[in-house]
């Protein structure tokens, strides 16, 4: 009985040393070495070297001058800590009024944008987390980040057509745009948003 047990504390002794210290070290290390701004959260910098998030996580943009992101049902929003989606079926009538909502919404802010409001900058993800729109819903923002900026569309049209990712392995997913990382090229091209007043004066 006694030498069983011993066995039996030998083998958890080995077991948690194993896998419980051994590998997450091994495997952190490699992620060190072979793919360290991953490893450490994909983190973006601005021009001053300040992290202002991660290109693996979604945030919120709501001034004029930067494009937006899809909605999120992740606690208060874009909650890293609460990722979710809304639950809510095809039938609900609350998810269907938010969705109205949030087109009017996009229609008031967005008067020059082309077409009908696109679907997915009124729904959020499953996880409330993407951080990517499509090029055509980056697109349609367009008018409205020019003219809060005064700045050319077609300048912005050829940025968003820069920052266009493709599927991954070439065969996974959909060309997309992380919108953190297209912000903040925005930024490094054309400076911060100008003054609502300055931006009116320009023009679009």
């Amino acid at each position: 009985m006694l030498s069983t047990l011993l066995i039996a504390l030998r083998a958890s002794v080995v077991t948690l040393v194993l896998t419980g210290v051994m590998y997450p070290l091994v495997v952190t290390g490699v992620a060190q070495v072979l793919f360290p701004h991953e490893a450490n959260g994909s983190l973006a910098k601005d021009d001053q070297g300040r992290e202002v998030g991660s290109t693996l996580i979604g945030q919120g943009f709501t001034r004029p001058g930067y494009f937006q992101p899809r909605p999120s049902a992740a606690g208060a929003g874009y909650d890293a800590a609460a990722s979710s989606g809304s639950n809510m079926g095809p039938t609900s009538q609350k998810l269907r009024d938010r969705a109205v909502a949030e087109a009017d919404r996009l229609r008031r802010e967005n008067p020059e944008a082309p077409g009908p409001v696109p679907g997915e900058l009124v729904t959020a993800s499953a996880s409330g987390l993407d951080p990517h729109v499509s090029p055509e819903s980056a697109l349609w923002q367009v008018p409205r980040v020019a003219r809060a900026r005064g700045v050319d569309p077609a300048r912005l049209h050829a940025l968003v057509a820069s920052q266009v990712e493709g599927r991954t392995f070439g065969v996974l997913g959909e060309p997309r745009v992380n919108v953190l990382t297209l912000n903040l090229a925005m930024d490094r091209q054309f400076g911060g948003p100008v003054p609502p007043s300055a931006a009116e004066a320009a023009g679009p």
